[in-house]
């Protein structure tokens, strides 16, 4: 991996992972269209550089992580549903990592969903964490696990989710942002444990890349979390929606041309 390739990857993942439109399915195309190997540190590079979007939303919320305990237990509830079908569907999930045009249909059924949200939840009357009870946490919590599969988006399924417990658009983001660091957190820790179990080596590049790759996605995440905050209050999902549809419609117009895309 080259500098370039990670400095295009992490701007990728600090620009997708808060939106609606899927960190992982971007990266994934970002990789097919770039012709790189999915090596081992490339898969770990993928997911280690969430660290630094992490950092983003501790960063911006810094006050809100200290509000209460209740905070905390809130997020290990809604953390609980995707960790457990995290390590039940592991294989799988990690098949799917090379499944391109599974992503495309992804992204495009989930913009037409997304097109319809603004429609679906109206009159919503929770504007703060505080106000979310630990059953609602935990149902959002179920809501994440649909994002196992790539393309589906963790941000659009969690924030809709909580748009289902009657949370406004931007309390609902908001919860999503924050649910975000146990998760991403602990997949890191998880891919950087099978590393270490499958007895692979990290060279001093490799360290310095990743280190580059969090720095960059760190800042970029910023950029967009304020970016995004503003056009959903402003405008909603339809934007995003109608995104994910010329995404996904492109590729999947691609595959029926016969010119795949594939993870190499």
């Amino acid at each position: 991996m080259s500098y370039l390739q990670a400095f295009i990857i992490a701007v990728i993942e600090g620009l997708t992972e808060f939106l609606p439109i899927s960190s992982t399915g971007h990266m994934m195309i970002t990789t097919a269209v770039l012709g790189m190997e999915v090596t081992p540190f490339v898969k770990l590079f993928t997911i280690a550089i969430q660290l630094g979007a992490i950092l983003s939303v501790v960063v911006l919320y810094f006050k809100r992580f200290f509000r209460s305990i209740n905070f905390y237990l809130k997020l290990v509830v809604a953390f609980i549903p995707c960790a457990i079908a995290g390590v039940l569907l592991g294989d799988w999930i990690d098949a799917q990592l090379e499944n391109v045009f599974g992503v495309a249909v992804a992204l495009f059924v989930g913009g037409i969903i997304l097109l319809f949200v603004d429609k679906w939840f109206k009159n919503q009357t929770i504007k703060d964490e505080e106000n979310i009870s630990y059953l609602k946490a935990f149902k959002i919590g179920l809501f994440q696990c649909l994002a196992l599969f790539p393309g589906v988006s963790r941000s659009a399924s969690t924030i809709i989710g909580g748009m289902t417990q009657k949370l406004t658009r931007q309390a609902a983001a908001e919860f999503s942002f924050f649910l975000a660091v146990p998760t991403m957190f602990a997949a890191t820790a998880k891919k950087l444990l099978d590393f270490y179990k499958e007895g692979i080596v990290i060279n001093s590049n490799e360290i310095k890349l990743l280190i580059f790759g969090n720095v960059v996605a760190f800042v970029v995440a910023v950029l967009a979390i304020k970016f995004f905050i503003g056009i959903l209050n402003k405008y909603g999902f339809k934007y995003f929606g109608i995104y994910r549809i010329i995404v996904g419609g492109t590729l999947i117009v691609l595959f029926l041309m016969g010119i795949k895309i594939a993870v190499v």
